[in-house]
């Protein structure tokens, strides 16, 4: 069932244009990889898509809703960026969210702080980047969200933490949601996704079925990837 359209969206900036005449569609109960170089526009997609900025011109639809109010009720964005204030505890953090949203279920929080091999009492300050990084995956992943967008879940994360994150991934994807991935660690990845989407210069280059395009260009995602972006 489709969860997400897009239908030509552009996002026009000062000197530049982010995203041009975007169009594609997503589906629900599938992993996909929303994969291309820096400044193709990924993040701009995906800051929509959470309504955390809004298209210059086209539309986008979750769950049959414009970008809005009731998009953002089953949205659950995890940016790059750190915007949990430093002087929390991972205590802390869970019960802000847990204020902040009302399907967000604690006891998943607790479990997947122990998994993740984070502490309650550790202060958000104190965490290196790819423990922050498993702290805002975590909290992320336990709403009971429709869509999770996820822009780059693995950066600062050591090879081992990474088996971790793609578990947790894993357990949080389900018939009734989907779960968008932005990495440059496509190799890693793409053993996880069901669909891919390649971005460059605002717009969709390629998508569709992973194994589909594997069979049909006899490579995997990752050298699909490299051949797509050489020139990038």
């Amino acid at each position: 069932m489709e969860l997400l359209r897009a239908e030509n969206v552009t996002k026009k900036y000062i000197t530049k244009k982010a995203l041009v005449n975007l169009s594609v569609t997503i589906e629900e109960g599938k992993i996909y990889g929303l994969l291309g170089p820096n400044g193709c526009g990924k993040t701009t997609f995906m800051k929509m898509m959470a309504g955390l900025i809004q298209p210059s011109n086209g539309t986008i639809e979750i769950n049959g809703n414009k970008i809005g109010t009731k998009t953002k009720e089953i949205v659950s964005f995890m940016p790059t960026s750190n915007y949990l204030p430093k002087w929390m505890k991972i205590k802390q953090c869970i019960g802000y969210f847990h204020d902040l949203f009302e399907d967000f279920d604690i006891k998943k929080a607790n479990d997947m702080i122990v998994f993740m091999g984070l502490k309650e009492d550790q202060k958000v300050k104190s965490l290196s980047t790819g423990m922050l990084g498993r702290l805002k995956l975590s909290l992320a992943l336990s709403r009971n969200a429709k869509l999770f967008v996820l822009d780059e879940p693995f950066n600062g994360i050591d090879p081992i933490s990474r088996e971790k994150t793609i578990e947790v991934i894993l357990n949080a994807c389900n018939e009734e949601n989907t779960i968008i991935i932005s990495s440059h660690l496509v190799k890693e990845l793409e053993r996880i996704l069901d669909e891919v989407i390649f971005m460059d210069q605002g717009n969709v280059i390629v998508t569709g079925n992973a194994e589909d395009i594997r069979t049909e260009k006899g490579m995997s995602i990752d050298e699909v990837y490299r051949e797509v972006y050489a020139n990038a």
